[in-house]
Order: C-alpha cells, then structure tokens, then sequence
C-alpha cells in the first residue's frame, strides 16, 4: 500500500525504454520511476565496440550478464566476464569494450535519479 511518503509500484514497459533491435539495448533515468537510481542496459555484439572514456558526478556500478569486456577505471584496466560486477567511483574516468568473441551485455546502475556523462574522448564511426 502506497502512503504520501512512499510511492506505490510503477511498471515502466520495454517499449518506454528499450531501442529497437535484437539487442536489449536501452536505459532508464530513475526520476521516471521517482528513485534516485537510473540503469542502462547495453548489449553489442561488435568486438572493440564500447562507451568513450567519461565520468559522471556519483558512482556507478557494472554488471556484467553476458560475454567478456576490457574495463578501463581510472588507472586500472581490469577484465570482467559473466557475473562479475564493478565499480566505478564518482569522478573518475571510465569505459569499456566488448573482448568478444560473441555478445557482450551489461546492466549499468547509476547511482542518481538522472544520467550525466561527460565524455572525455570523441565517439568513433558508428
């Protein structure tokens, strides 16, 4: 039971936030849901392919669902595969890419009911 304080259940369906495509590719900015977590969902199956270096002003959080991917956070670069979950401390630049061979998918926990990215490198082709 919702109260005026805590709002009640809220379903937010795939076609609200999903991209079009074979890929769960997509994301959702918390305040959408009044939380102050947003999630982006990414899924490739290009070897290299990958967000550009960035930071966002809150911590955010990996999880890896599917595939093997290079990490890049700060100064380390840390490999990661199905399962294992990182962390990206506020402020400090970070990305990753898909090792391949095969899909790479990741559920990205922000730690803030919006998203704010700065990049830090210029996107490639696409």
């Amino acid at each position: 039971m919702a109260s005026a304080d805590m709002p009640g259940p809220t379903a937010i369906r795939a076609a609200e936030w999903m991209r079009p495509g074979p890929l769960w590719r997509g994301r959702l900015e918390g305040d959408t849901l009044g939380t102050n977590v947003s999630v982006i969902f990414f899924s490739t199956v290009e070897m290299g392919a990958g967000p550009v270096l960035h930071t966002h002003p809150y911590d955010e959080v990996f999880i890896v669902r599917e595939g093997h991917a290079l990490f890049t956070i700060g100064d380390d670069q840390l490999t990661a595969e199905a399962g294992d979950i990182l962390m990206g401390p506020a402020n400090v630049p970070h990305k990753f890419e898909n090792l391949g061979p095969g899909r790479l998918s990741t559920t990205d926990i922000h730690l803030s009911d919006r998203i704010i990215q700065t990049d830090l490198e210029e996107a490639g082709p696409a």
